[in-house]
């Protein structure tokens, strides 16, 4: 996360009135960033994001304040959990019914918290230990929801990052890492049995600043391109979105869980970066959330999965930092809810 300038503030309520004229489009929702030194009272957010069609609002993390604030505005709330929670909720059962307690239930139903991450990209973090405990932890806050009568009312799940993917060219080539083995399967077990989603950030900057050429940052950035061949499926690709979407969703389909909800839980493009970054700027910002939000109303779908109605949460902000770069990002979160190869407004 980032301390947000007045720029990406002037972006954030630019979308917001985007979303407000579009208020037939019910899959518009927002990340709620935390991290800054601009941001309006939780009251004051709420009624503002009364006034659009905004549906859901994904948080960080559990702020009471934020969540009160969202009773009885009929907005369906994301909570999570902190990495270094995983422990505590994977080794003692009381723990995790401790979390609801204090997180869900004086709140629950007034605010509707619809989901709750245990917590972010585990998966591709390097820590073992934190990767073993992670289905655990879910499955102890499961059973607190369980236990409270609000299982399937609320669900669980996590947020990995396009690491967990060991192919993703062609889209239709998908995998995940085979190094993840018996843990990413029991996770997507854990997706299926309750019928969580399966939640990613995609971020196709990342994908460009590997590949510098004008024609792919058009792909990128949904521009006019030329698009990109699967040689597999024959289905030509014209964005960078789609392909990294379908690539998840083929990746699922190869360990026979394609019914699996997908959940692109942020996506974005950097509005500023190092002096030697190419393609961060506020302009190429704007054209990607603005392009993506059009590609999302259009209900066109991927390739994959042609036709889908998209539940979009945007944008809000993040920092990516990294041994080349650091980026600050103006990010959109998505949301496809797809069962039986079908998508549906929530």
């Amino acid at each position: 996360m980032v301390v947000l300038p007045y720029t990406v503030a002037f972006l954030l309520l630019s979308c917001l009135q985007t979303v407000k004229i579009a208020n037939s489009q019910s899959f518009i929702s927002i990340n709620y960033g935390q991290v800054a030194d601009n941001l309006p009272p939780p009251p004051s957010t709420a009624k503002l994001l009364q006034s659009t069609s905004i549906q859901k609002v994904r948080l960080y993390g559990s702020d009471p304040a934020i969540i009160k604030a969202l009773a009885n505005t009929r907005i369906g709330i994301v909570i999570g959990t902190a990495n270094g929670d995983i422990p505590g909720l994977a080794s003692d059962p009381n723990f995790a019914k401790s979390w609801i307690n204090t997180n869900v239930l004086p709140f629950y139903p007034a605010s509707n918290i619809i989901l709750i991450t245990v917590g972010n990209e585990v998966m591709t973090s390097n820590d073992q230990n934190l990767m073993n405990k992670l289905l655990p932890a879910m499955q102890n806050v499961q059973n607190a929801l369980d236990d409270a009568s609000l299982g399937g009312k609320i669900k669980v799940s996590t947020v990995h990052s396009m690491g967990v993917l060991k192919q993703s060219e062609p889209p239709s080539s998908g995998s995940f890492d085979p190094s993840y083995g018996d843990l990413m399967k029991g996770l997507l077990e854990f997706n299926s049995a309750n019928g969580s989603p399966f939640a990613i950030n995609t971020y196709p900057y990342f994908a460009y600043r590997s590949d510098t050429r004008p024609e792919t940052l058009a792909f990128c950035l949904f521009q006019p391109n030329a698009g990109r061949m699967d040689g597999n499926t024959k289905i030509k690709y014209m964005n960078m979105f789609d392909a990294q979407v379908d690539a998840v969703y083929s990746a699922l389909s190869s360990m026979g869980f394609k019914n699996v909800e997908i959940v692109v839980a942020e996506t974005g493009w950097p509005f500023k970066g190092d002096d030697n970054d190419v393609g961060p700027s506020i302009e190429n910002a704007k054209a990607y959330n603005g392009n993506l939000i059009a590609h999302l109303r259009s209900m066109v779908g991927t390739p994959l999965m042609p036709g889908k109605s998209v539940d979009t949460f945007g944008p809000g902000s993040e920092r990516s930092s990294g041994s080349q770069v650091r980026t600050k990002f103006t990010c959109i979160s998505l949301v496809f809810r797809v069962f039986n190869s079908q998508v549906f407004y929530s």
